[in-house]
């Protein structure tokens, strides 16, 4: 399936573990013929930042609390571009995917995963925000086929893993991660599959940027 969107489109996804988010991501990028970022985006923060692309990924997704925090993004937001020196770990590499997010929205067309790109791009007029959820058993199911797990194991896995995404979207975003507020669309996609999901974003793209065009064009 191809779907050709007229201008530019910034699509920033949101997931539950187990939810196949990343793959749906895949699969909308795919269909629209424009670039996805994942663990992609590491690599392009480190290059970018100087900072090792291995202490990225230790510290990928992951919030900790720190004084220095508002006075450092305060700093940041008056276009001081680079890291204190005595800033924690967690808010470098928060920075570094920061710089990135905006560096790749810059040259076009993208799908990006997490990382709380919806935040880095909120006043981009071309940015759509989406959250994957799934049910229960279906998550489990897809975190068992995928790695391996028992139920418990899988059950941990998701548990922890959407504690640490929730964690650090509410601390750096100005959102609540898996509200339905946050985002402009949320999808259940064990509820339509893979397939299904992948055309109802590619529909909802879609009539976006026609809604757009017609507000444009009164």
């Amino acid at each position: 399936m191809k779907c050709d969107i007229k201008g530019t489109v910034h699509i920033c996804v949101g997931r539950e573990s187990g939810s196949g988010g990343r793959r749906l991501a895949m699969r909308v990028a795919e269909a629209l013929g424009i670039p996805c970022y994942d663990k992609e985006l590491i690599a392009v923060a480190a290059e970018k930042s100087g900072l090792c692309e291995e202490i990225l990924k230790n510290h990928d997704e992951k919030a900790t609390k720190s004084f220095l925090y508002s006075l450092v993004m305060d700093t940041y937001s008056m276009g001081y571009h680079t890291a204190p020196l005595d800033m924690p770990m967690e808010q470098k590499a928060f920075l570094a995917q920061y710089n990135a997010i905006k560096d790749i929205a810059a040259q076009g067309s993208c799908v990006i995963v997490g990382r709380c790109a919806d935040y880095a791009l909120e006043d981009d007029p071309d940015m759509i925000s989406i959250f994957v959820s799934g049910d229960y058993d279906d998550k489990i199911e897809h975190l068992k086929s995928g790695y391996g797990f028992n139920d418990a194991q899988a059950k941990d896995y998701m548990v922890k893993t959407d504690k640490r995404r929730s964690n650090y979207y509410n601390y750096y975003s100005n959102k609540k991660w898996a509200d339905a507020r946050s985002y402009d669309l949320c999808i259940n996609r064990s509820k339509l599959g893979l397939d299904g999901s992948v055309q109802a974003i590619v529909e909802y793209v879609k009539q976006r940027k026609l809604f757009e065009e017609s507000k444009a064009a009164k």
